[in-house]
């Protein structure tokens, strides 16, 4: 297995993990992970394996300390200097979860987001996950405003 940050031609891959990962209606678009991509490509960490893509974690950087849920439809509200590294969505495809493919995406993540100077990382969790995070030393800040999907979140966060 493999890492490595995306180009634009992942779009099609990508999207179609997403699917499997996620509702409908949390699920990012293919045209939104083009736009996303087309801005923030190394912001989007793959894992393959032999050169299929089998999971990846994502999300913009900015100043806001909150992930706001037009952040996931507008990705001019990216800023590659900005403060803290969001992340949108943590996806293994349900053929590889179970075998720590997401904690080594997650831990590399973080690593890199330290490497680059950022304050932390922010993300929004269901009840079930907010343990899951916790082991990665995300601190639960409660019910989060977003109400993307039509889901209750938790809003966590890695500060450095």
């Amino acid at each position: 297995m493999i890492m490595r940050y995306a180009c634009v031609a992942d779009a099609k891959p990508l999207a179609e993990l997403e699917a499997v990962c996620f509702p409908p209606a949390e699920a990012a678009t293919e045209a939104q992970i083009r736009d996303r991509l087309e801005v923030y490509p190394n912001h989007f960490l793959l894992l393959l394996d032999d050169e299929k893509v089998i999971g990846y974690v994502n999300g913009m950087v900015t100043d806001e300390r909150e992930l706001a849920d037009e952040m996931y439809a507008d990705a001019s509200m990216h800023n590659e200097n900005g403060a803290w590294q969001m992340i949108f969505g943590v996806d293994v495809h349900p053929d590889h979860r179970c075998r720590g493919n997401a904690a080594q995406m997650l831990r590399r993540f973080i690593d890199d987001a330290k490497a680059q100077g950022r304050v932390g990382l922010v993300l929004t969790c269901k009840d079930r996950l907010v343990h899951y995070y916790a082991k990665f030393g995300f601190v639960d800040e409660g019910i989060s405003e977003s109400t993307h999907g039509n889901v209750v979140w938790h809003a966590m966060r890695l500060t450095f």
